[in-house]
C-alpha cells in the first residue's frame, strides 16, 4: 500500500503529508493575521466615517462591521475545529479568551462554579486557573461570587468576594446523590449545576450575572491530562499561591501542638481489614510522641467512608456539632495549625501543604493517575516551605526501620 502511494503521489508520503499540515497550519496562521489586520483598518475606516456621518450612518456601519467581522471569526474557527490536536486546543483557547472578554467588559458580577468535585482538583487547579483569570483580565475579587462546599472561600485568595456555600443550598446527601453520577469531574455544565447556579443568584439577589463554569478550565488542561501536552499548558492557565488558614473557634479545643489525620478509604487505599489495621497503627503510634488530631468530620459528601476511630488518650476529634457548610473550613483551619498531616493520599493530601504543611500519604493499590501528584510535587517546591510524600504501606516496615536507625544513631 504504501508502494503504491508513493508512486501515485510521486514521492515520499509522510513528507507530502507533514508538508501538507505545515501549509495548512500556514494558512491558519495568515488567515488569523488577516483577520487582525482586517479588524484594524475597519476599525480605523469607521472612526473616520464617524467624523463626518450621522449616528444613524455610523451605526449601520459598525453593524455591517462587526457582522464581517464575527463572520470571518466564524470562519477561522471552522478551519481550526477541523484541524489536528494543536488547532484544537487553540481554538479553545481562542474560546476562552473570548469569553473573559466579554466578562471583562460587561462589570456584572461573576459567579464562579458551582464547584462540586474533589478536593484535590479544586486547590490544584481550579481556584489557580481563577486566580490566572482575575490577574490577566483585572477582575475585581468584588464582582465575584464563589459557589462551592465546606465553607472554602479562603482558598480562593478573594476575601472580597461573595461566597454561597451549597450545603446553604442542599442537604449532603441531596449533594451526593446528584454529583455522585458525573464521577464528580464537571467537563459539562450539569442539570444540577444549572439549579445551583440559580439558587445561588435568587440567595445572593442577583438578577443578571456573567458565569464561569469549571467546564472551561477542564476543556483548557485536558490535553495535558491526555499527555498530549506538557507543564508548559499548566503554567499559562494557572496562578499558585501559599493559602492562609482561616481561623475557628474549635483550635481553642486542641493541644498547641499536633498530627492532624485523616484516613478514608478509597480505590487507592481500600477499605480493608489489613488498612483498617495499618490506620489504626499509625494513628496510636504517632499519639504515643505527639496528639493526634482526626479530621473526620461526620459529614458523607462522596463515597469515600471514613476510618471510624473514637477521641481516647492523646487523640482528639472535632466532629461534634460541625456543620456541613463549614466541615471545609474547620479541617482547612486544624491542618494549617498542625505539625504535620498523616492520611490516605489523595487530592485531600495536597491540601496541607498549600498550607506549608508536610504531608505523609499512604496507599496500598497504585490506581492513581501520576499526573496530579507531579503537578502538585512541582507546584510545593515552586512555593517552598512544604511538600506531599506518597507512601506505599507495604513499604511502611522499611520507613520505620530506617527512621528507627536514624533515632537510634542521633
Amino acid at each position: 500500500m504504501r508502494r503504491v502511494l508513493k508512486r501515485a503521489t510521486g514521492g515520499d508520503t509522510r513528507d507530502r503529508l507533514a508538508a501538507l499540515e505545515r501549509r495548512m497550519r500556514g494558512l491558519v496562521e495568515t488567515q488569523r493575521d488577516q483577520v487582525a489586520s482586517l479588524h484594524a483598518e475597519l476599525a480605523a475606516i469607521a472612526e473616520k466615517i464617524g467624523e463626518k456621518a450621522s449616528r444613524k450612518d455610523v451605526r449601520e456601519l459598525l453593524g455591517a462591521v462587526r457582522g464581517l467581522g464575527s463572520q470571518i471569526d466564524r470562519q477561522v474557527e471552522d478551519q481550526l475545529a477541523h484541524g489536528g490536536a494543536a488547532e484544537q486546543q487553540r481554538l479553545t483557547e481562542r474560546r476562552l479568551f473570548k469569553r473573559l472578554d466579554e466578562i471583562a467588559a460587561s462589570g456584572k458580577p461573576i459567579v464562579v462554579g458551582p464547584w462540586t468535585g474533589e478536593v484535590g482538583f479544586e486547590v490544584l487547579y481550579w481556584a489557580p486557573f481563577l486566580a490566572w483569570a482575575r490577574g490577566r483580565w483585572n477582575l475585581a475579587p468584588e464582582r465575584h461570587v464563589i459557589v462551592s462546599r465546606g465553607g472554602v472561600q479562603s482558598w480562593y485568595g478573594m476575601p472580597e468576594a461573595r461566597y454561597v456555600d451549597l450545603f446553604s443550598l442542599v442537604t449532603p446527601a441531596e449533594f451526593r446523590s446528584a454529583t455522585n453520577q458525573e464521577e464528580h469531574k464537571q467537563r459539562r455544565e450539569s442539570s444540577f449545576d444549572r439549579e445551583m447556579l440559580e439558587a445561588t443568584l435568587a440567595r445572593a439577589a442577583i438578577s443578571d450575572a456573567d458565569h464561569l463554569h469549571p467546564e472551561q478550565m477542564y476543556r483548557v488542561f485536558m490535553p495535558f491530562w491526555r499527555d498530549e501536552a506538557g507543564f508548559a499548558t499548566l503554567d499559562r492557565f494557572t496562578r499558585y499561591a501559599r493559602l492562609d488558614p482561616p481561623g475557628d473557634p474549635v483550635l481553642n479545643d486542641l493541644p498547641a501542638d499536633y498530627i492532624a489525620s485523616r484516613f478514608y478509604f478509597s480505590d487507592a487505599f481500600p477499605d480493608t481489614p489489613e488498612n483498617r489495621a495499618f490506620a489504626r497503627a499509625v494513628i496510636a503510634t504517632i499519639s504515643e510522641r505527639v496528639p493526634v488530631v482526626l479530621l473526620n468530620p461526620g459529614v458523607a459528601v462522596d463515597d469515600h467512608s471514613d476510618l471510624a476511630a473514637a477521641a481516647a488518650g492523646r487523640v482528639f476529634t472535632i466532629e461534634r456539632g460541625l456543620a456541613p457548610d463549614r466541615n471545609l473550613a474547620v479541617q482547612s483551619a486544624v491542618i494549617g495549625r498542625a505539625r504535620a498531616f498523616v492520611g490516605t493520599y489523595g487530592g485531600y493530601s495536597y491540601l496541607a501543604p498549600f498550607f506549608g504543611v508536610p504531608a505523609i500519604a499512604f496507599y496500598s493499590e497504585r490506581s492513581f493517575k501520576l499526573h496530579h501528584l507531579h503537578v502538585a510535587q512541582r507546584v510545593f517546591e515552586r512555593l517552598g516551605g512544604a511538600d506531599v510524600m506518597p507512601i506505599d504501606t507495604a513499604h511502611a516496615p522499611l520507613v520505620q526501620m530506617a527512621l528507627s536507625t536514624v533515632s537510634a544513631a542521633s
